[in-house]
């Protein structure tokens, strides 16, 4: 995802790059932000020469992986999780290979070594935005894109917020300001009961993704009124029967109707999306609150990745030659 360590011109820069990583110290106040500050400021402006180091210079990249055995990963401006990445890579190393190797990178660079309290803030950054990153890339996926997947990803991340908030000594500012925005951002639409409906019509999760029982009820009465529309649809749809057919058609139709929802909820298949096939007015309903709206990223991807291969120096190329070199960057999670 972020291989290279070669990274753009802006990203060369002594001043610090991201000036996210200060709103999120300023967030909360009082002593513990102090500490997030300080420790933020000297934690990432040493990772920051690091980076810069093994980057612009081969023998400190031949140092890295001389000592290491893994090279950096480097932040850059286009991916949003590469700084995390970066970060975990350093912890990586510092875990496998110990301290002393990279006192060893640290001394040979010049570059002044983390103290303990560093290491152990960059520990717990990335154990806070582990979660994060899990959960959006989750939801920037291009292989499930149910509506259903928002809510219960959002849950499961505030659930694990609010177990690291208990563990966290020096992070705590940051999990803070993570709930807050969360909070900001999707307050609302955590309690909307189509999306509700949509968790709960997804075989994976049903009611398992939250134990707040309004929530479940708001999206469950969702569910049940296109159920209830689609028996009197059923029932004059029948119009052509006979009289005494026609009369008691509701009777067994809305006891299946009814019940379908019960039997799916208590139905201990694992089966995944095919169990729908056993339930055909659940699966109606999950088709249509669950059918995500299109949108433009993949190929976006795609043109992104593009334009960093086709450079002037490649301009002589066979056309089949970027290409390949294309595919084969698209698809390198597959030979990893």
């Amino acid at each position: 995802m972020a291989q290279s360590t070669v990274g753009n011109a802006d990203e060369d820069k002594e001043k610090h790059p991201w000036p996210h990583i200060e709103i999120d110290a300023t967030a909360a106040g009082g002593a513990a932000n102090e500490t997030y500050k300080k420790l933020s400021r000297s934690a990432f402006a040493k990772c920051h020469a690091l980076w810069n180091k093994t980057g612009r210079s081969t023998m400190a990249h031949e140092t890295m992986e001389r000592e290491c055995k893994l090279q950096l990963l480097r932040p850059n401006q286009t991916r949003w999780s590469s700084l995390f990445l970066s970060v975990e890579r350093i912890v990586r190393i510092h875990r496998e290979q110990g301290e002393q190797a990279t006192r060893n990178v640290c001394t040979a660079l010049k570059i002044k070594m983390f103290n303990p309290a560093e290491m152990g803030f960059l520990v717990e950054y990335a154990a806070v935005m582990k979660p994060v990153a899990m959960a959006l890339n989750i939801l920037q996926g291009e292989s499930s894109v149910h509506v259903g997947l928002l809510l219960p990803t959002l849950y499961q991340l505030r659930d694990k917020l609010k177990r690291l908030e208990s563990s966290c000594k020096m992070c705590t500012p940051l999990v803070h300001a993570l709930q807050r925005g969360i909070q900001k951002r999707f307050g609302d639409i955590m309690k909307d009961p189509e999306l509700i409906a949509a968790a709960i019509l997804l075989p994976r999760f049903r009611t398992s993704w939250t134990t707040e029982e309004y929530i479940l009820n708001a999206g469950l009465d969702y569910i049940r009124n296109p159920l209830d529309t689609d028996l009197g649809d059923v029932t004059s749809t029948n119009s052509n029967q006979s009289d005494e057919d026609d009369f008691f058609a509701s009777m067994e139709s809305g006891k299946s109707q009814v019940g379908e929802l019960e039997r799916y909820l208590s139905c201990l298949s694992t089966a995944g999306m095919d169990l729908l096939h056993t339930f055909p007015h659940i699966k109606k309903l999950s088709l249509k609150v669950n059918t995500g709206l299109p949108a433009s990223a993949a190929c976006e991807r795609l043109f992104s990745h593009a334009g960093l291969l086709f450079t002037a120096k490649r301009s002589q190329l066979h056309g089949r030659n970027p290409e390949s070199q294309l595919l084969l960057k698209l698809n390198s999670h597959i030979t990893e």
